[in-house]
């Protein structure tokens, strides 16, 4: 390997670069936010004396996580250094027996889907509302949770997201209370929300709506190192002893000292400085939002959609772009905004991109997007360069069609299979996941039949240029099905 072509060395190019980040994680090479930390070397040690064990907390582990859960009015706060993927298989194995049945909503993390093949859970789907005909996800109803507990007593526990990649909050405490009603405790994978607590112009974190567990991705959007996040525990529905048995499963055996500390210093610095500086951070987003609503052409997802949909709120730091109505597609865009102007996305759809933003932004950085957003709309027209480009996308962006689901997860993964091409594997049962990445949601999962709006889907997403995981095949022309009896 020649020096230039080390990862180090390309890291450290990249960063010395005009590229600005509105992507994960949450401190956006802010070196102002990281000075603390010096030489990551210094404080990276193991288990020694007078330094505890996350696995068997009894000393300065124990008592910074008691401290943390009494920052967030939790029960039991853990540390999650294997980010909150981990927290989120340990929710769903902790709760629900193995074998059991489980009420998710489909627009879940790929981490979801995991814990359901490992512990081979039988999986009800609850289904986000439409946005319309913009490609993007709405809310989680809770007359919709409801109505499917009623019809399935065995579900044992609900797990949500919210808020969502794209920013939309769903009604947490409805759902909180429908699930509280038949005794199911309610997990909320608020990754994308770690920010909520310290925010007052921000939502509420469901960890104050009645949710039992949440997990949060504290990388995603405040000053914490990659892989960092924390899981709550609130009330007596959800089995503690589980669930921690769980976590020493999931996570690693040899805890990172840097990552613990920087948890607890990114928690440290929210709950004194950072709530002011949220404060600061939701003024400069408003300035941003009233310059992006100018516009002709480029379309924002703003506050006109809460109260429909299922939208209860809206995340405002989550700056969605949609480009119906114009020659562009997500990738288009995104990519304009990379090669001319070297701004970095978070993801894109074939309908919109999404810019992360966190209070580690810089003004420089938020100027830069406004400026370029503005300049690229100037030069677009209201007429598509492509009269027929109207996408029929049925999951991954309209979530209209709902996978007929033919097996387990378990069973779609374990049975015999063989591949076919993706164009003809129309009416097969699929044998693997499909989804884009990121946000990591499936398009398909294995067990589930592949309709025709499936497949076209999975087609014109990868004639769009979009990351399709998933697909044993690498070259993306086939997919693995369950074998015909």
């Amino acid at each position: 390997m020649r020096q230039e072509e080390r990862l180090i060395k390309r890291l450290k190019t990249y960063s010395a670069s005009d590229f600005y980040p509105f992507h994960m994680p949450g401190h956006k090479r802010n070196p102002e936010l990281g000075a603390e930390y010096g030489n990551p070397f210094e404080i990276d040690i193991t288990e020694i004396h007078g330094f505890d064990n996350l696995h068997h907390p009894e000393g300065i582990l124990k008592e910074s996580m008691e401290w943390a859960a009494s920052v967030y009015g939790a029960d039991h706060t853990y540390y999650l250094v294997n980010g909150s993927s981990c927290g989120v298989l340990a929710a769903v194995c902790g709760t629900v027996s193995h074998g059991g049945t489980i009420l998710m909503s489909r627009n879940c993390h790929k981490a979801a889907y995991n814990a359901a093949f490992l512990n081979h859970l039988d999986v009800r789907y609850v289904y986000p509302q439409v946005i319309g005909d913009l490609g993007i996800q709405g809310g989680i109803l809770p007359e919709d949770v409801e109505n499917i507990l009623q019809e399935n007593p065995g579900i044992q526990a609900v797990l949500i997201v919210s808020p969502t990649y794209d920013g939309v909050v769903s009604d947490v405490a409805g759902i909180a209370e429908a699930a509280h009603r038949y005794g199911k405790p309610l997990i909320v994978d608020e990754a994308h929300g770690a920010h909520f607590p310290f925010g007052e112009d921000f939502p509420v974190s469901a960890l104050d709506l009645g949710a039992d567990v949440v997990i949060q991705s504290l990388h995603k959007t405040l000053p914490s190192f990659t892989q960092t996040a924390v899981m709550h525990v609130k009330g007596d529905l959800a089995p503690v002893a589980e669930l921690e048995r769980y976590l020493r499963i999931f996570q690693s055996s040899s805890p990172s000292y840097l990552f613990m500390a920087g948890i607890e210093n990114c928690i440290y610095h929210m709950d004194r400085e950072g709530r002011t500086e949220m404060g600061k951070f939701y003024r400069s987003l408003q300035n941003l939002r009233a310059e992006l609503r100018g516009m002709l052409h480029l379309r924002l997802l703003d506050e006109e959609w809460v109260g429909r949909f299922g939208v209860y709120g809206l995340d405002c730091s989550k700056i969605v772009v949609m480009v119906d109505n114009t020659g562009l597609n997500g990738a288009g865009l995104e990519r304009i905004l990379r090669e001319r102007y070297h701004l970095e996305m978070e993801m894109c759809t074939a309908d919109y991109v999404v810019a992360i933003t966190s209070l580690g932004d810089r003004s420089e950085g938020l100027k830069r997007l406004a400026d370029a957003l503005l300049e690229i709309d100037r030069e677009l027209t209201d007429e598509p360069e492509d009269p027929d480009r109207e996408s029929d996308l049925e999951w991954s962006g309209r979530v209209t069609s709902k996978p007929e689901v033919e097996m387990t997860i378990y069973e779609g993964l374990t049975a015999g299979k063989e591949p076919v091409a993706v164009s003809d594997s129309v009416g097969r049962i699929s044998g693997e996941f499909v989804y884009i990445y990121p946000p990591g949601i499936p398009i398909v999962a294995p067990g589930e039949m592949l309709l025709p709006s499936l497949v076209h889907t999975i087609e014109e997403y990868q004639e769009m240029g979009l990351s399709v995981q998933g697909l044993a095949d690498e070259s993306g022309r086939t997919i693995q099905v369950v074998k015909r009896p």
